[in-house]
């Protein structure tokens, strides 16, 4: 996963902004920019506004993990409600046309949280050091995410996960979101990682083998775009931490999760 920009985005305030199904009229959160004209807030306090959101504390295995009393917690218990409830309505509808419901799931920081790997390198990316936190396969789940894919499945509605995480690390992926639960649909035809040696034709536009120059919104929205008119299925819900995961289209309802960590553009 490569993170274009890295930073302590948002702390509480732009986290709650998650609460809220995002939608048309939110452009204005998209954060697309910093704001350079006055001084930043502090890095020290935000850092520990982070923590205070989360409930950050480390286990006895010294592994950084949120707390299900944090607000944090309390914000995706919210995002879920309604989900449920859209979810189980969309459904019906689709179901009684004739049509095949979807919901699409980001990985990162949607269905496992990395919220160690960020509190242990001080909220910045390196490379070599993020490919081996995913190689271990032992993300904790946020909070409420496996019992969503699951309850998406047994309403009838096709599960796919579309991910900015690498070919190269399907593996330590599928073993990981097998261990919270999320053991729905982890096959190759409904994990969408990127493959940036042999990407898919429905990428043409931004990805040739060898040469990807896909933004996140461009591979995620064209997969999106598979899902839908080369797959037949209708999107129903669409869940990510990031506007990038959202943009693009070719869903009928989104779903921002708090992540005030790190920002993807």
């Amino acid at each position: 996963m490569h993170k274009t920009l890295r930073i302590a985005a948002a702390t509480t305030a732009c986290a709650v902004v998650g609460v809220a199904v995002y939608g048309a009229g939110a452009a204005t959160a998209h954060q697309s920019t910093a704001n350079s004209t006055h001084e930043p807030y502090n890095i020290g306090l935000l850092v520990k506004d982070i923590d205070t959101y989360y409930g950050t504390t480390a286990d006895a295995n010294g592994v950084y993990q949120a707390s299900p009393d944090s607000q944090y917690a309390k914000d995706l218990a919210a995002i879920d409600k309604a989900a449920r409830k859209q979810i189980d309505q969309a459904a019906r509808k689709a179901h009684h046309k004739g049509h095949k419901p979807a919901v699409v799931f980001d990985i990162d920081d949607t269905l496992l949280l990395s919220l160690d790997y960020e509190k242990r390198y001080n909220y910045t990316y390196n490379a070599t050091t993020w490919a081996d936190y995913v190689n271990k396969a032992d993300r904790p789940g946020v909070f409420g995410s496996a019992e969503l894919v699951q309850y998406a499945d047994k309403k009838g509605v096709e599960v796919f996960y579309n991910s900015g995480l690498s070919e190269a690390q399907r593996s330590a992926a599928v073993e990981n979101l097998k261990k919270i639960g999320a053991d729905v649909n982890l096959d190759a035809d409904h994990v969408f990682l990127k493959d940036k040696a042999n990407p898919p034709s429905y990428l043409s536009a931004c990805a040739t083998p060898g040469t990807w120059t896909c933004t996140t919104v461009q591979y995620k929205g064209g997969t999106r775009k598979h899902i839908e008119q080369d797959l037949g299925y209708d999107i129903i819900a669409n869940f990510g931490d990031q506007y990038s995961d959202l943009d693009g289209g070719y869903a009928d309802k989104t779903y921002k999760l708090p992540n005030p960590t790190y920002f993807v553009s």
